[in-house]
This record gives C-alpha cells, structure tokens and sequence, in this order.
C-alpha cells in the first residue's frame, strides 16, 4: 500500500510562523493545476504498482482550489494508479474557505476527510499569527462541516505568547463540543527567517516560553485522554478508527509519492524532493522534465529515521527489527544509548519495545537525536 501527497502551493496570506513553500499570487493556479496532473502522469511508475490507500492534498492551503480542480486532480491519480476500493482522501482547509456552500460542493466530491486549520478559537491569537480567519468563522465552519463530514480534524497550535492555560483548556473544550474525531496539535515555533522570529526579535512579539508550551502540551494530553483519544503521535490524537492513514503510512515507513513543487517522496529506501519553486516547476514539468533531486538512503539514515519516527508513535521502536534490519552493531549502540534516559524516566523498554514514558513524550524528538547512529554506513 502507498500514499500520494499533492502540495498546493498557494495561501491567501502569509501566516507570521509559517516556513513552508507558498506563494501568495494566485495568478498561476490553473496552470498549477495542470502540471500536477502532468506530474502524477510522468511518475506513475515510481510506485510500483503499489496500491493507492490514501490521496492527501497539503500545502499551501488545498482549500482555494475549487471543487473543480479538486476533482481533476483526484480524476488523475485514478487515472494512473490502482487505487483501493475505500481510500482516506483528505483535504486541508482555512475556515475562511469553508462556506456552506463550499463544504457541501466537496461532500459530494471524492474527499472524505477534512484537516481544518483552526489553530485558535481566540481573535487575539488569530491576529498574532496573521490568519485569515476568525474565531467566528473558525465557529462557524465547524458547525456546517460536521453536518456533512463525519472524518474531521482540526489543528490548535499551543505555547503561544499571552494565551494562558485557562484560554487553552478552552481552546481544546471548544474544538471538542463539535464531536471532531481527530485532533493535531503543534507548539508554536520560531523559524528562522519568517515574520514572527523578525517581530521577537524587535520585541514586537513576546519570544515562545518552552516551559509554558510543555506544560500546555500535557495539559492537552490530559484533556483528550478523558474523552477517549489515542495519543497516536507526539502531535496527534484520534479517536479509535479515526487515527490518520495518510500520516501513519509516513511514521511505518510505507511508501509515498509527493506532487508538487517543494514536495517529498520516499520509495524503496530512496528520498526525493522538488523543487521550492513555482514557476521552475511549472517550467520544468511542461517540458516533460522532473525538477526533482533524489538521495539513497544508507543503512545508518534509515536506522535515523526508524527511530525518529518510532519514538514519537504508540508503536516505538522494535529492538527485534533493529536487530534483524540493522544488524548486532545497531542494537548494542542504541541499547547503550537508551540506557540514561531509561534513568531518568523518559524511555522505557516494554515486549522488546522502546517507547517514551509521559514525561519523554514532549522530548522525544532531542531523545531520538541522542539515540543517532553518526558513523556507520
């Protein structure tokens, strides 16, 4: 089973903490359009002949497309892939493209799943990451879309400058009296080069505080743990049978194709990854070229990313695969490694299993980075 990843390019505005490749032109979008669809055609050998288990449009924010394109582009991965009978395929949206209309175009459409990214139900907060919503519409959207969306996730960022423990607590109350099934919920982050790291910086915005962001991220852990969500992965939490297929196919290592300038790939311990550049892609694809550099990954970068992506999921990492995968080598060193943190009560070995506890949770990604291998091929 493999996934595909189509990004779109394109938001409204920019949002002060967002690294990721847009543009804010929307000019070129039809074009956009069609070279995606001539990029699914150019690599639809690259799979394999993998069956198609989850299509997920990501960005960028997918939701300016309309219904239309929406459908060309899903048209397209059928049209080269085998795809499965029921597959996840999921949408990510701005409430302030969530019309009414709009949400009952799509429910008639192939999507089956929306990401919402409400990050915030207060104005203040809204405004301190310049997003193009309100809490009202935020609200509102919600409302409509779980009428016709059973399969609905929505994002809150946590750790942002003034937004007290009580006003998060409310945060997570709110988004659960919609009965959304899924919650992804990210600290707030200062990346480099981007409006909010500028405004910190001129002391526009208070800088994060890491101790509040970990203390509100236990507070969120606490919270859905009474309303029965599986913490699934360090960022997201599901109901049972609602766990995202697209993001666990990532974290089990199952193949993917990424679609679009700045997209990734990863099939048959092989990354890729497009260009972050609109008009060269538009350039390269409409000549029948792939904008595309491409990377083998030693035993050592996969044995990295096994154990990044285990330790932030309920499944960890098997000492039995990294044995049998990695070989005796792998296994004594990571062993060894796991050993202070086992002390000081952030990992924990249970079947064979390397997990984190609670309190490792939060920390997992500076764990996993401990527990690096530098200098095996």
């Amino acid at each position: 089973m493999a996934g595909i990843y189509i990004h779109i390019p394109f938001c409204k505005q920019a949002c002060f903490y967002c690294d990721f490749h847009f543009s804010t032109s929307l000019k070129k979008k039809t074009t956009m359009v069609a070279a995606l669809v001539q990029e699914i055609m150019l690599r639809k050998q690259e799979l394999n002949n993998e069956e198609i288990e989850t299509i997920y449009f990501g960005g960028g924010t997918p939701s300016v497309l309309s219904t239309e394109e929406i459908t060309i582009l899903i048209d397209a991965v059928y049209k080269n892939h085998a795809v499965v009978a029921n597959p996840e395929i999921t949408l990510e949206a701005n409430p302030d493209d969530l019309s009414e209309e709009k949400i009952i175009a799509l429910s008639k459409t192939p999507v089956n799943r929306l990401s919402i990214g409400i990050q915030s139900f207060f104005e203040k907060d809204l405004k301190l990451m310049n997003r193009a919503h309100s809490a009202k519409e935020a609200k509102k959207c919600l409302t409509v879309a779980t009428r016709y969306f059973s399969n609905i996730s929505v994002d809150l960022i946590y750790g942002i400058p003034d937004c007290t423990h009580a006003e998060w607590k409310e945060n997570i109350d709110i988004a659960l009296s919609f009965g959304i099934p899924h919650i992804s919920s990210y600290a707030l982050t200062v990346e480099e080069k981007t409006p909010l790291e500028s405004f910190i910086k001129k002391g526009v915005i208070k800088n994060v505080d890491d101790e509040k962001a970990q203390e509100q991220f236990y507070i969120l852990t606490e919270e859905l743990k009474k309303v029965n969500f599986v913490h699934y992965e360090l960022s997201n939490f599901g109901k049972k049978d609602f766990f995202s297929k697209n993001n666990s196919s990532y974290w089990l290592g199952k193949p993917y194709l990424g679609i679009g300038p700045s997209a990734h790939s990863f099939v048959k311990k092989q990354r890729s990854w497009n260009v972050s550049n609109n008009a060269k892609y538009i350039a390269a694809i409409t000549e029948n070229k792939l904008p595309i550099e491409r990377e083998n990954l030693t035993k050592t970068d996969q044995y990295n990313e096994y154990v990044m992506t285990g330790l932030r999921t309920i499944w960890g990492v098997s000492l039995h695969k990294i044995e049998n995968e990695f070989g005796a080598n792998y296994l004594k060193y990571i062993e060894k490694m796991a050993l202070k943190h086992i002390e000081q009560d952030l990992l924990y070995i249970e079947n064979r299993i390397l997990k984190t506890t609670k309190k490792g949770k939060f920390l997992s990604d500076g764990i996993a980075s401990d527990l690096f291998m530098l200098n095996l091929s």
